[in-house]
């Protein structure tokens, strides 16, 4: 059986890879990774690399990206994958594609399909994330698919809503967990070794993606979290960059700009999963906006400082300390997870078999157990 997993970015990447070892493994699949997006660009790190680097066979759409981060540069983003994918489904032929999230080149590559009734998996669907246009994204994903794999019952209830079907819509957990079940993070030595980051030290690992709903907010936004960063000299901030979204580039130079400011900060284009899940693993807590501070951040009881609105409509459990983006509300914050110390919050995205789980699912509806 043939089938494509699409990637555009490091974060899909990272969540798919318990699900692609056992597609690779499994002789009924003919696997093809098809990385497309953010992955192809050397200024988000090249990430494409990771992927041959594992060992996958690997296509790879280009031209799908335009330079910049204004709503134009997005517009025609979404126009130029459209356009690269109707011409690659015209040439490539699959049973069976998997689709991660909410992007919104995902979605361009998932809607070139419709035409060529290519039967869609979409993984993590019927989340909600009032704070980014992504949110329409996932939704319209859903809406394009036939098999739905959703990391809470929750979210399996609310594809069922969007689409009215209840057959071919499954709550297998999360892949994410399925990770941190199978990796060997790396101790805080082998991270000193491998990045000359010391995890010793009182971290926090910093990441904020521009909150696409309102984009206008972010220069706003990123400026009251520099200004509460200057502040928390006793810890390092290890700080990923953020998507290629609105506005994305804007707060990338920012965070590059601030560097000589904020000495205790370091700027990291891309750890890869191994790397970033260690980092989340041993450091403080978590800061930001990023989806990983709701689904990986749980099972390590990590504190986690959820800034603003984008992440809006996610479960929030008891290790998630929602905030507003301004400086003293978020100094404040800080210091009431010092006071509270350590969390224990109970694991609610499965068991870490979500990939076996998908993999059993796929033979059964296409009739290949």
């Amino acid at each position: 059986m043939k089938v494509g997993v699409l990637t555009s970015s490091r974060a899909d990447y990272g969540i798919y890879q318990p699900l692609l070892r056992m597609l690779d493994d499994d002789p009924f699949f003919e696997l093809e990774v098809i990385a497309f997006g953010a992955h192809l660009l050397e200024s988000f790190g090249h990430t494409v690399d990771y992927i041959y680097k594992d060992g996958f066979k690997v296509i790879t759409v280009p031209d799908t990206m335009t330079k910049g981060d204004l709503p134009t540069d997005i517009s025609r983003s979404m126009a130029a994958t459209l356009k690269a994918f109707s011409d690659f489904f015209n040439r490539n032929h699959y049973q069976l594609l998997f689709a991660l999230g909410d992007r919104y080149e995902m979605f361009s590559a998932v809607a070139a399909t419709a035409p060529f009734n290519i039967p869609i998996a979409h993984i993590h669907g019927g989340e909600t994330t009032l704070g980014a246009i992504d949110n329409s994204f996932r939704h319209s994903i859903t809406c394009f698919s036939k098999y739905h794999f959703t990391s809470h019952e929750i979210y399996r209830t609310r594809v069922s809503e969007i689409t009215g079907e209840y057959d071919h819509v499954y709550n297998v957990g999360a892949l994410s967990i399925d990770n941190l079940k199978q990796l060997r993070l790396l101790s805080v030595h082998e991270f000193k070794e491998l990045y000359n980051i010391d995890l010793n030290k009182p971290t926090i690992l910093f990441t904020f993606h521009p909150e696409t709903v309102n984009y206008e907010k972010n220069k706003t936004y990123i400026s009251e979290i520099l200004n509460a960063l200057k502040i928390l000299t006793h810890y390092q901030i290890i700080a990923t960059m953020p998507n290629a979204d609105t506005m994305g580039i804007m707060i990338r130079n920012e965070l590059i700009k601030a560097k000589p400011q904020i000495k205790n900060m370091i700027t990291v284009e891309s750890f890869g999963s191994l790397g970033y899940l260690s980092a989340m693993k041993h450091c403080s807590f978590m800061l930001g906006n990023t989806s990983s501070g709701f689904v990986e951040a749980s099972y390590f009881s990590k504190p986690v400082l959820n800034l603003g609105a984008r992440q809006k409509g996610r479960i929030i459990t008891s290790n998630i300390y929602s905030v507003p983006i301004l400086t003293d509300e978020i100094i404040r914050s800080v210091k009431s997870i010092e006071k509270a110390g350590s969390i224990r919050q109970e694991p609610i995205y499965g068991l870490g078999n979500s990939a076996s789980t998908i993999i059993k699912i796929i033979k059964e509806e296409f009739n290949l157990s």
